[in-house]
């Protein structure tokens, strides 16, 4: 039986998940250095290890209400369309193995976080996780914003 593991994290209230297969690591949150005219859900740069990654708030993104960093604050460094991202999300909470029956395409009355980020609903026991899909967070022209501001 095929199976997905997953980055389980959650924004306010709910979980999602992304493929493990984009997470390059998970971090504390370091200084974020502010981009000028950039949107306003990228919160700027960081270097991590020597190489600058841009910075996402998902709650920003998906225009959630903002809240202060505290401990359980996570940077997730993921690979998009060829380029690594950092996502700040609220916490990380486990990595899992989801047995694919168990992925549900998203309803069609599904209109909250833009459907077009989502990839299904995966169901774990009574939890429910919305599964992403990173290459659909950024649209093409901030995904090329976001390359900029790399090469910088």
């Amino acid at each position: 039986m095929a199976t997905t593991q997953l980055v389980i994290f959650k924004l306010e209230n709910e979980e999602f998940g992304v493929d493990i297969m984009q997470v390059k690591e998970i971090i504390k949150p370091l200084q974020i250095v502010k981009v000028p005219n950039t949107p306003d859900f990228i919160e700027g740069i960081i270097n991590l290890r020597g190489k600058v990654h841009p910075i996402i708030s998902l709650r920003k993104r998906f225009k959630l209400a903002v809240t202060a960093f505290d401990d359980n604050t996570k940077i997730i460094i993921v690979n998009v369309n060829d380029t690594d991202v950092g996502f700040i999300v609220d916490e990380v909470n486990e990595i899992v193995r989801i047995d694919n029956q168990e992925i549900e395409q998203v309803p069609e009355l599904v209109t909250g976080i833009n459907r077009k980020y989502i990839n299904g609903v995966g169901k774990i026991n009574d939890r429910m996780i919305i599964l992403l899909d990173l290459d659909q967070v950024l649209s093409l022209s901030e995904q090329e914003e976001i390359k900029s501001i790399n090469n910088e």
